[in-house]
């Protein structure tokens, strides 16, 4: 596996998001209950230069409540880093995105993605591809209320019959929005079928400002195929990432040196979930336990016993009986590769 020389040449550059400049071409997406201030510093311990983005955020949440809620909640050490606000109210996405920057954020990312019904019924995520004067109503406003960059995130359109991305792509980046984030789904496809990833081609051919690829980036080899196959600036990891927080570390790797980095083995991820449950008791007490069930049970998964080992983690009641578990579960994969490797010699 190997870049063209030309795209080698290309990806070895810093990317310029406006005014910001980032050494690293491979971004962790947001998502929303995963992308935590905890999550955020594992994928960041494999991928110091990348941006990370943190769950969306509700712009009328901000505007109504006294304090900002907690999912802003930035470590100072962990740049660079961008807050991605939701909504359909230009003010209310200012004034969001105004308390966004205070906070820390480097950019701010406007959903314009996310399927959710619950998001797109009140007018925010993607139901703004069928509103584009209103999408560029509120990357204007945006732009105007903050110092730092406005970039979006969106989808190829709305369904098959409205795949409006071309012209919608230009408007944003004529309103002033510094790099476009593209998911090549139709929202009615939510994320089911295959990511088209032609798409992405024919906006990063109409754009001049920087076009980040999103959509099926499982792997090293099928970010280095998309890169290939759309000329995009860079590659988003989003459900790749779910028990998996080395990706964006391993992409990276492999575009800054062009050599793979070894995958980790079932003990060492195993010994990542252990450290992600002790994060999320410690920054969330037992609501942490409740929202580590999730996360644990996506790390297991690839092995033999994956299967029992996930139903018994998707109960825990406390961080003992988790780390038990997992303390149990990585000493039998690290006998199991013992054996294994023993075998091979004889």
């Amino acid at each position: 596996m190997s870049l063209s020389p030309s795209l080698q040449a290309r990806l070895s550059q810093p990317l310029k998001i406006g005014s910001v400049t980032l050494k690293s071409r491979v971004l962790q997406s947001p998502l929303s209950g995963v992308t935590d201030l905890v999550f955020r510093r594992l994928v960041r311990r494999y991928a110091p230069q990348s941006m990370i983005y943190t769950e969306m955020v509700s712009a009328k949440e901000i505007y109504h409540l006294p304090e900002l809620p907690k999912i802003m909640e930035i470590d100072p050490n962990e740049q660079p880093i961008s807050i991605q606000l939701f909504d359909c109210r230009p003010d209310f996405m200012a004034e969001a995105a105004q308390k966004a920057v205070a906070e820390g954020a480097q950019t701010i990312d406007i959903n314009m993605g996310c399927p959710v019904n619950k998001i797109t019924k009140k007018g925010g995520g993607s139901s703004l591809l069928r509103q584009p004067q209103v999408a560029e109503a509120i990357v204007k406003t945006v732009v105007e209320a903050v110092d730092v960059p406005v970039t979006v995130k969106t989808r190829i359109g709305w369904n098959d019959a409205e795949i409006n991305i071309i012209d919608f792509a230009s408007r944003m980046e004529n309103a002033g929005a510094k790099m476009l984030t593209l998911h090549a789904r139709t929202r009615a496809q939510g994320y089911n079928g295959q990511a088209r990833w032609e798409w992405i081609k024919k906006v990063k051919e109409t754009l001049a400002i920087p076009v980040i690829a999103n959509g099926d980036i499982f792997s090293t080899e099928a970010a280095i195929k998309c890169l290939e196959q759309t000329g995009a600036d860079g590659v988003m990891c989003s459900r790749g990432s779910l028990g998996y927080p080395f990706l964006v570390g391993e992409i990276d790797h492999f575009l800054s040196t062009g050599s793979l980095l070894a995958s980790p083995t079932i003990p060492e991820k195993l010994q990542c979930a252990k450290e992600h449950l002790q994060g999320l008791w410690e920054y969330k007490g037992q609501k942490g336990i409740v929202q580590s069930r999730k996360h644990l049970a996506w790390y297991c998964k690839g092995f033999n016993g994956a299967a029992e080992l996930r139903d018994r983690l998707t109960h825990i009641e406390s961080l003992e009986q988790g780390l038990g578990i997992l303390e149990e579960a990585v000493r039998d994969s690290a006998t199991a590769s013992l054996v294994a490797k023993n075998r091979e010699k004889n």
